[in-house]
């Protein structure tokens, strides 16, 4: 049967093999009073365990491995740091390990003590097939408090990651806030396919020039549009040429460089999607206010932030073109229900959350939180399968904590690590 090292690191953590009349390798009788401390560096897996073999109480290390002889193919012989292991566990005995000291390392050999069960489980979880996650066919023999409290952590766990990127961008920028805020709004106004040119356009063109000219329409699309690279064409377009006259004259004004226009995609995208729409929006939204942070901040309802993003219309242009130079049927194209959502999901919770790691405020915590609860979920391939696999998933908080067990544990296989995984292991 194939197995990972880490399955023997679980199956000793957790005690899971039979430990009646344990006895080394050598005949010597065998008491785990701690197994140790789970060390995931380089060095023995588990640090400071206490085993008493036959009369002597030992404390230190102990090294684990599939095969005995793997001491040797990991090279643990010419590694000082494995001098003090006084126990090495193993699958199977098949070489006599001798440390630097010249002395033969005890071993207890699991082969015969870990249930075919436990073996079983782990080998339908690993080798899962077709499955959209290791676990989807028996995951609803798992009880509703064990799954809903490890997609609470999962919920924390998602915001501590993207918070931390917020910290970090918060900390390049000296502190601020407001600036890091507008850069990841931006970003995430271009989706997955043009995230990137829509960061590099807000780099380009720092908050404070922008803000001096957002109670102007024209100006912020003169901006947007010239510093993200679609006004330096010919066209015989009324608008188009108006843009580009007011965005010759302030990018000279600021010493402007614009990024490439050919960072940015439109194959494929819905033309709804097409980054110049994207823009367009965000010119809108920029216009109505340059300082969303410190109005989320202060907002005391979570419907007073979602107002903030709702009923933006682009410039009256826009109701009919896609493109620059391109009239094609009237269609309103204001910020739609679902950009709006993915807003507060991906922008404006992040912020909160960090803001309130940042400044030891629980207040800016529960509030991310409580926005993510009155969301609907999130509607994608991910969220789909773990519904149609019974998991309950009422919200944008329960559709982002899914999102993170798939990407994080599911998809990497760390079935051992997981907490549903865990229940499944143990008492399938």
């Amino acid at each position: 049967m194939i197995f990972a090292e880490d399955l023997l690191h679980y199956i000793w953590k957790f005690r899971l093999y039979n430990n009646s009349d344990l006895c080394t390798a050598d005949g010597f009788s065998l008491k785990v009073l701690s197994p140790g401390i789970h060390h995931h560096h380089a060095g023995p897996d588990f640090q400071n365990a206490k085993i008493q073999i036959g009369e002597t109480l030992w404390v230190g290390n102990v090294e684990i491995h599939i095969r005995s002889s793997d001491w040797i193919r990991h090279e643990h012989h010419q590694d000082n740091s494995y001098n003090n292991v006084i126990l090495h566990v193993v699958y199977k005995n098949d070489f006599e390990v001798i440390n630097n000291y010249g002395l033969a390392i005890p071993v207890l050999v699991l082969e015969e003590r870990i249930a075919d069960g436990l073996l079983q489980r782990y080998q339908n979880l690993m080798f899962a097939g077709h499955a959209s996650f290791p676990c989807e066919k028996i995951i609803n023999r798992v009880d509703v408090l064990t799954k809903q409290t490890w997609l609470d952590r999962m919920l924390i766990q998602r915001l501590e990651e993207k918070s931390a990127q917020v910290l970090k961008t918060v900390a390049l920028l000296r502190g601020n806030w407001e600036e890091a805020f507008y850069q990841l709004l931006a970003a995430n106004f271009g989706f997955k396919v043009n995230a990137l040119p829509f960061e590099l356009l807000a780099k380009s063109l720092p908050l404070p020039i922008l803000a001096k000219h957002t109670f102007n329409l024209m100006q912020t699309e003169a901006l947007l549009f010239g510093q993200a690279g679609f006004l330096e064409e010919d066209l015989d377009d009324l608008y188009f040429l108006t843009l580009q006259k007011e965005y010759r004259f302030l990018k000279q004004k600021y010493n402007l460089q614009p990024i490439e226009k050919h960072l940015w995609k439109f194959l494929r995208l819905r033309p709804l999607n097409f980054p110049t729409i994207r823009i367009a929006q965000f010119a809108a939204l920029m216009h109505r206010s340059n300082r969303f942070l410190a109005e989320i901040i202060k907002a005391g309802e979570v419907e007073k932030i979602n107002a903030s993003f709702t009923g933006i219309n682009p410039s009256a242009y826009w109701l009919d073109h896609y493109l620059f130079g391109k009239t094609a049927k009237p269609i309103v194209k204001k910020l739609g229900q679902t950009s709006v959502e993915n807003i507060l999901i991906n922008t404006v919770t992040i912020f909160l959350f960090a803001y309130g790691k940042e400044n030891k405020a629980d207040i800016y915590i529960s509030k991310a939180i409580k926005i993510l609860e009155n969301l609907p979920c999130e509607n994608n391939f991910i969220i789909s399968s773990f519904i149609s696999a019974g998991i309950k998933v009422g919200s944008a908080g329960s559709s982002q904590a899914v999102i993170e067990l798939k990407n994080n544990y599911c998809d990497q296989k760390r079935c051992l690590e997981c907490g549903i995984g865990n229940k499944l292991l143990k008492f399938s």
